[in-house]
């Protein structure tokens, strides 16, 4: 039982799927009409957005960077695919164009961050600035709107057991993107890169390389997140993705990544999402208003981020007296005993 018990400690997303039932049950338990399959599916396949930024962004917080300009580039796509919806474009040319701005913005943040050195929040912030700066200009200040087709129904359209086509396919990515951070050895380079840079280049690990693809694993998310934003939605305003930059990083720390880099994956992230995206939702059960949703959002959002850090403090902590206890063992058994006197 006890070993049971330490593997799910080590599993640290399993927390965060913890808190996403009691979620359920405590939204249950204050309306009762909230527990149908219907309504929990829903919080699932409404959390289709947020979970492919917190795919995305996972890459980057792994390791040990930030990105707070994946919702400037999600509302960039947003509007770019409504614009080709409305002159009745195909979903392919939307994805590659969106594909495209997702890795030009990813590769200079990359580059900014992983040559040129520069912090990632001071960095990614300028960038957001510049993406949404763009959104006006894409746009011409207005919204994108009076789209129609079949381009507005995918979202829609069930595939099985009430889950939608967007979000077998999210579950689909957040397999794939385990898989290979856990089973292959580019995967594990976004750990090792985020729990010892100078150990990872030691051992012939490429943290240039790692960093600028996680940055571009970052923007082509963020980008692919546009399009199915643009989809559900029917329209995009020039605010669009506004602020989902921070609910798609409290996704990822409530789904076990550390904000200081070296832990976590994706299947933790898809859980963060889901809770991020149903607080809406479950405010309205409770009986309150959804003018709370942002207010909760940043609780949350602090809550973990202490938690998180006082958990890696708690953990160098005890490794330090670790090593302390060792040093000082190995110091006493290797200490000559005295040599007897008087005889």
């Amino acid at each position: 039982m006890k070993n049971i018990f330490n593997s799910l400690k080590s599993i640290r997303w399993i927390s965060g799927l913890l808190f996403l039932i009691a979620m359920i049950l405590i939204t249950g338990m204050a309306n009762p009409d909230f527990l149908s399959y219907k309504n929990i599916i829903s919080c699932f396949n409404a959390s289709v957005v947020f979970t492919l930024l917190a795919i995305g962004i996972s890459f980057v917080i792994m390791t040990g960077e930030i990105d707070v300009s994946i919702g400037a580039t999600m509302g960039l796509t947003a509007s770019i695919a409504g614009m080709i919806a409305q002159q009745d474009g195909s979903p392919v040319k939307m994805l590659l164009i969106a594909v495209v701005v997702g890795i030009a913005v990813g590769a200079a943040n990359g580059v900014g961050v992983a040559y040129f050195g520069v912090p990632s929040l001071i960095l990614t912030l300028g960038t957001n600035g510049i993406v949404r700066g763009l959104v006006y200009i894409v746009s011409d200040g207005k919204t994108v709107e009076n789209y129609a087709g079949t381009f507005t129904n995918y979202g829609e359209k069930v595939a099985a057991f009430g889950i939608t086509y967007y979000y077998a396919v999210v579950i689909a990515v957040v397999l794939i993107t385990h898989f290979l951070l856990t089973r292959t050895a580019k995967g594990r380079h976004f750990i090792a890169v985020g729990d010892n840079n100078l150990g990872a280049e030691l051992v012939g690990i490429s943290v240039f390389k790692t960093k600028m693809l996680a940055y571009m694993l970052s923007g082509i998310f963020a980008a692919i997140a546009g399009v199915a934003f643009a989809s559900k939605y029917g329209q995009v305003n020039i605010v669009a993705g506004a602020g989902y930059e921070m609910s798609a990083i409290a996704a990822c720390v409530l789904g076990g990544i550390s904000l200081s880099g070296g832990l976590g994956n994706t299947i933790g992230a898809a859980i963060g999402a889901v809770i991020m995206s149903s607080v809406s939702r479950m405010l309205v059960f409770i009986g309150l208003s959804s003018n709370f949703n942002n207010t909760i959002t940043g609780v949350l959002l602090i809550t973990i981020v202490v938690v998180d850090a006082l958990t890696q403090k708690n953990s160098i902590e005890k490794a330090r007296r670790k090593r302390l206890l060792q040093r000082t063992a190995h110091s006493a058994g290797s200490m000559p005993e005295p040599e007897k006197g008087g005889e």
